[in-house]
């Protein structure tokens, strides 16, 4: 009897490992010819830039006297339609010049270790090859940790530092070692784009068009995890620690747009008003709203920016 019962166990053990294996094959091969597929249908935006013998992808909106340059949180697929919203506002303005990092929205990959310094000279670079030298840096989530660097090597480019939910050098938890190789499992097996299917849509009830959130779909399936994110991952923590023994420069007009009720960080808000307390012109603008703030509240942002710069430059 027990031989049986064993016979039985062993035999449906067999049977599972081999429906598990047949359903790994199956979400592999959707993936790979889904990726085949999809490749086709993104369509192309901006201009491209050549910076280290690479691509770089670079949208430019408006016309204003002044310029702005965003720069991306970190994965964020495609930064010139994820900042759609905030460029549409801002661009009645100012001239906004999006930059993609490599490894994000259409530009290349690139093999350089994803340091702060490399990340910040790509940039420059990039600004450098448009004839772009004085701007106002706006920056979501990591690029807080970026463009920290960024003002401190390139002080008399920089008239203003903007940030929108930016990273703070001492927040806590960013010590943390990322399982890479599960994420790139993930990406490599199609689990990622199965999870994806299964997920919430991340855009539902915001104002972006149809056409738009098809788009971030796609390149957000093309760029996922790739080999230059997973790298930056990997560089975190050392990019983290590195940022800790600078400070915003003291006569740098700073404003930090915030989230008023981030549970997920510890002291979000004072470690936000310790980064300004130093700075001759600095804010901490408070806002309801999640992490990518500009999602929802674009139009506040670009009021109170303007309304900011323009107190400065009337000596208020």
């Amino acid at each position: 009897m027990m031989k049986k019962t064993f016979k039985i166990i062993l035999k449906s053990m067999g049977v599972i490992a081999v429906l598990i294996v047949l359903f790994l094959a199956i979400v592999f091969i959707v993936n790979l010819i889904s990726n085949k597929s999809e490749q086709g249908k993104i369509e192309s935006y901006g201009q491209s830039v050549t910076v280290d013998g690479k691509n770089m992808n670079v949208l430019i909106q408006g016309r204003g006297e002044e310029t702005v340059v965003l720069l991306p949180g970190y994965g964020t697929a495609s930064p010139a339609l994820d900042f759609k919203l905030l460029i549409d506002e801002l661009s009645s303005f100012y001239k906004v010049v999006v930059i993609e990092p490599f490894g994000y929205g259409l530009s290349d990959e690139t093999e350089k270790e994803r340091s702060t310094e490399n990340i910040v000279s790509e940039i420059h670079e990039a600004l450098q090859q448009l004839n772009i030298d004085r701007y106002t840096l706006m920056g979501h989530s990591i690029a807080g940790i970026y463009g920290l660097d960024y003002v401190n090597k390139y002080p008399n480019e920089v008239s203003a530092f903007v940030g929108i939910d930016s990273s703070v050098s001492t927040q806590p938890g960013m010590d943390v070692k990322f399982p890479i190789k599960a994420f790139a499992f993930l990406e490599q097996s199609g689990l990622l784009r199965l999870v994806k299917k299964l997920s919430d849509d991340p855009y539902a009830g915001l104002a972006f068009d149809d056409q738009t959130k098809e788009q971030m779909r796609l390149i957000s399936n093309k760029n996922s995890n790739n080999d230059t994110t997973l790298n930056e991952m990997k560089n975190i923590s050392i990019n983290f620690k590195a940022a800790q023994h600078l400070a915003f420069p003291e006569n740098l007009p700073l404003i930090l747009f915030i989230q008023a009720n981030n549970t997920g960080v510890e002291g979000w808000i004072p470690l936000h008003e310790g980064q300004v307390k130093d700075s001759v012109h600095g804010e901490v603008m408070k806002m309801e709203g999640g992490h990518y703030l500009h999602h929802t509240k674009s139009k506040e942002i670009v009021e109170k920016f303007k309304e900011f710069m323009e107190d400065i430059k009337s000596g208020h």
